[in-house]
């Protein structure tokens, strides 16, 4: 499942960003991944330890763990704190697949966390007029997904999908990116669960019979039992 995620960060949050990443020290991008990924990969990053990427990252989790949508499509168990990216000069991301397995940040001495990646997502910074290509390019059974979305708004997909950057050729892209294990483990379980949700909201705004759905309630989270698992 694909899934924008409108209106994630406000004008005033995109603003204070922005002059913070214009001001950041940036390091290169293959520094966080394997060989494969080295040879297909041209951006730049945050440094890993940059207290700024920390706390930007926690406004970005904050503000996507507020809006209505995301919480009932994700599932989340464990979450990977966001990265940041900068594209430009002809930067771009080959197709690549996302690492399966990551480990959590975790304090020194204590036994490491991994996260299965199930979902990756990334919150578009910079407006689309602002820069020329670094369209997110999402291959999956129906063929290929361009994504260029509104500053401020969020894309979900599934992390096994290849996927890639195309070359920014003018202009700079920035973004905010970051993986999720959900407690729903399967693409398919965890989009009808997301389908029931809205239905059952969108019933229970209508002033829909509320035995039926209360039912529906029941099924719901009765479904979300027996997939539940990390």
């Amino acid at each position: 499942m694909l899934l924008h995620i409108p209106g994630v960060l406000d004008a005033s949050q995109l603003s204070r960003f922005r002059r913070e990443l214009d001001g950041a020290q940036w390091t290169d991008g293959r520094q966080t991944v394997g060989p494969q990924g080295a040879r297909v990969k041209r951006n730049l990053q945050l440094p890993e330890d940059s207290p700024l990427r920390a706390s930007l990252g926690e406004e970005v989790l904050a503000a996507l763990a507020a809006h209505p949508l995301y919480f009932p499509a994700v599932l989340p168990a464990r979450t990977l704190p966001p990265r940041f990216n900068r594209y430009e000069g002809g930067g771009e991301y080959g197709f690549h697949v996302d690492g399966s397995v990551m480990a959590l940040p975790t304090p020194a001495g204590q036994p490491a966390v991994q996260l299965r990646s199930d979902l990756s997502c990334t919150v578009f910074l910079c407006a689309p007029e602002e820069y020329e290509g670094g369209e997110l390019v999402i291959h999956d059974t129906y063929g290929e997904h361009e994504v260029k979305l509104p500053a401020g708004d969020a894309i979900v997909y599934p992390s096994s999908s290849l996927h890639r950057v195309t070359p920014v050729t003018s202009g700079v892209r920035l973004g905010a990116f970051f993986w999720i294990q959900s407690l729903v483990r399967e693409d398919a379980a965890r989009q009808m669960l997301f389908e029931l949700d809205a239905s059952i909201q969108a019933l229970t705004a209508s002033g829909a019979d509320q035995a039926a759905v209360l039912r529906l309630t029941g099924i719901y989270h009765n479904l979300l039992r027996r997939w539940a698992g990390t």
